[in-house]
């Protein structure tokens, strides 16, 4: 698959990703804020994929992109986000 692809692909599904996430962990846990540092880190990542994909540097694009999508699963199978189930977005572990 060409990289181009690859990029526009995976910013897609990360965008549908961020978008499903909702943050399960009570407004005044100690785990809120973990999982609002796990979003702010992914969206964070996103924006640089982004930006490298504008700027014509797909393989940094791919990279942060990855990242950013890493940082959702983890979030989803720690259970810290209610991903709704999705398992075809999200690793989860069962």
């Amino acid at each position: 698959m060409e990289l181009q692809v690859l990029v526009e692909r995976d910013i897609a599904l990360t965008e549908r990703a961020l978008g499903k996430v909702i943050i399960a962990a009570p407004k005044r846990s100690h785990l809120r804020k973990i999982a609002e540092d796990f979003v702010t880190m992914a969206r964070a990542y996103f924006e640089d994929a982004k930006h490298f994909r504008d700027q014509g540097e797909l393989d940094k694009a791919l990279a942060n992109v990855n990242y950013a999508h890493g940082w959702l699963d983890a979030g989803a199978r720690l259970g810290l986000f209610d991903v709704g189930g999705d398992d075809q977005l999200f690793t989860l572990s069962e």
